[in-house]
């Protein structure tokens, strides 16, 4: 009996865990240390249509319950990756996600594009990126703005679409059901939290972009409300993230309305963790006497 399987999208998962994009490269460091295969899907790190350098300056910062990012999309483009990354990704047993981001309504348009002629599972659409014809206002802020690039992508691309939203957005709920309306496949949420922090001693913000990503245990109970909210506000397949850390989260998050649950933190602070979660909700689902996770989706 498999317990975990679950569906998503269309698309089946040996399990609901997958490594979250940006905190496991394309697998190839975590793939020294256990088997990928025994993983629900991975999200590679995000994408750009030309690939980028990241940001200068200090990029990761270890805070009370969580850390802070500014790592800037450091990526080597969508056709490196295609050349690259994307076979290995492929010839895995897991279901292959990957992560798009952009600066512009055009690049992502392109980068879907080119990756119709991919193998991959779903796109997983990052909106949390700076608009840069808005004056660097993210996309994934305000409905509307958000609406116009969820189309755009729809439109031209070919496989499952999920939408990453950003937990910065000023209604968490209508942005989801705008993803619907414009034919997404299904949502992820959260993404990090706009965050500062401050060098006391050298008097000025510790990142050169002054504000940074926060992810980590310290933004769980928020995530995971935003998570039931949306879940009860769509009726599209949500994917849960945002601070799990182990099984227990991530239980919750399933019985919050989530039909998947990213591992993002966890794995920089331990790399097995991906793996102590699966084995964790496999053991709670057997002691519990429940025969498929589904059976206790959504039940808050």
């Amino acid at each position: 009996m498999n317990r975990l399987k679950t569906t998503f999208c269309g698309v089946e998962f040996k399990n609901p865990v997958v490594l979250a994009s940006g905190t496991c490269g394309f697998g190839r460091e975590l793939a020294e240390i256990r088997d990928l295969e025994l993983l629900g899907g991975i999200s590679s790190k995000g994408l750009t249509l030309n690939g980028s350098k990241g940001n200068a300056g200090i990029r990761v910062w270890e805070t009370p319950s969580g850390m802070m990012n500014s790592v800037g999309m450091e990526n080597p483009g969508v056709r490196r990756f295609l050349e690259e990354e994307e076979p290995r990704l492929e010839s895995l047993g897991l279901v292959n996600i990957v992560n798009l981001g952009g600066h512009s309504e055009e690049d992502y348009v392109e980068g879907a594009k080119l990756l119709n002629g991919a193998a991959c599972d779903i796109v997983e659409l990052n909106i949390s990126c700076p608009n840069v014809k808005a004056g660097g206002m993210n996309f994934g802020v305000k409905t509307e703005v958000a609406r116009g690039l969820v189309r755009s992508v729809r439109e031209v691309c070919r496989h499952p679409l999920v939408v990453k939203l950003s937990p910065n957005a000023e209604d968490i709920t209508g942005l989801a059901r705008m993803c619907e309306e414009e034919g997404a496949d299904g949502v992820s949420l959260t993404n990090t939290y706009l965050a500062l922090a401050i060098d006391i001693y050298k008097r000025k913000p510790v990142f050169d972009n002054v504000y940074a990503g926060l992810s980590g245990p310290a933004v769980r109970p928020i995530s995971l409300r935003m998570v039931h909210q949306v879940a009860k506000a769509v009726n599209i397949p949500v994917m849960g993230l945002g601070g799990i850390m182990t099984w227990q989260d991530a239980i919750e998050y399933v019985m919050a309305g989530a039909t998947l649950v990213q591992i993002g933190t966890a794995t920089l602070v331990r790399p097995e963790s991906a793996w102590e979660i699966i084995d964790g909700m496999e053991r709670f689902l057997e002691e519990q006497g429940i025969r498929n996770i589904e059976e206790i989706r959504g039940i808050i």
